[in-house]
């Protein structure tokens, strides 16, 4: 198994009780990502690791290259040159689906939810189940009574208790509880790594409060978690770490207890520097 060389980390500036999972090996690695669009470069030589049971939080302004990060380490784009690895293997995503067989799981802003369906059914979602014997295998039949229980067992193990009811219909929920539909159904199969793009967009002050308490109860499952907010007030209380794109490459990774929120953003639009 080959492993890349770690990226420097200030484990000082990491609260005591959340420094142990620094000690393990990332889970997700990249080095000198390098993509460009005809004369436009996407990114510009960007690293980045990712450790299980943190959440990494992505910023940076518009065409600033995060969304650009994200596509590139989950399949959407495929890199011009870099090294991805997932659990210290390189990988060659060339494709979302191959990402998501390999355990990395996306939330996009647009919920891929579909409300007439009840939630256990969105859970499933492409990955429905058929009965056992040859009511599925021969007539084809799903097995909905299993994947209910088996819907309700993995949000009650990943601790998410804003959704009760699988049977309910999604179109009932409120944008909080349908945000929790698909978050719990990325962390119920990503079983590696979530990517979660703009959460907490749209949603009201109790809403989003209730969906930041959900990844944060995720990350202290083990799931690594990649966050990708413009919302700085969200990023400084759910992040462990806050990588910052500027430019097309990394401006530098801070954590909510080196640096407050006006640091951040003076260094995501490049009023100063990390180093002055």
């Amino acid at each position: 198994m080959s492993t890349m060389e770690r990226l420097p980390l200030a484990v000082d500036e990491i609260p005591p009780d959340r420094r142990a999972k620094y000690e393990a090996d990332p889970i997700l690695s990249a080095r000198n990502l390098v993509i460009t669009f005809g004369r436009v470069v996407g990114l510009d030589g960007v690293n980045v690791d990712l450790y299980r049971g943190e959440v990494l939080a992505v910023i940076g302004d518009n065409g600033a290259g995060k969304s650009t990060l994200i596509k590139c380490l989950t399949g959407a784009y495929q890199p011009d040159s870099g090294d991805i690895q997932l659990n210290g293997e390189p990988v060659s995503f060339k494709r979302p689906q191959d990402a998501r067989e390999a355990g990395i799981e996306t939330v996009y802003q647009q919920l891929a939810v579909i409300p007439a369906l009840d939630i256990a059914s969105n859970l499933y979602l492409a990955r429905e189940e058929r009965r056992p014997g040859p009511l599925g295998s021969v007539l084809r039949m799903l097995d909905k009574k299993g994947m209910k229980k088996r819907a309700g067992e993995a949000v009650e193990k990943l601790g998410i208790q804003t959704i009760q009811n699988m049977g309910q219909a999604v179109e009932t929920l409120s944008g909080g509880q349908r945000q929790a539909v698909a978050v719990a159904r990325a962390a119920a199969f990503g079983s590696k790594v979530v990517v979660l793009d703009e959460p907490t967009a749209a949603l009201g002050v109790k809403e989003s409060g209730m969906v930041l308490d959900m990844v944060k109860q995720l990350r202290d499952s083990g799931l690594a978690i990649i966050l990708i907010s413009h919302n700085m007030p969200h990023v400084w209380e759910a992040a462990d770490r806050i990588h910052i794109q500027r430019l097309g490459g990394c401006a530098g990774v801070i954590t909510p207890q080196s640096h407050d929120m006006g640091e951040g953003v003076a260094i995501m639009t490049g009023a100063t520097t990390l180093s002055s």
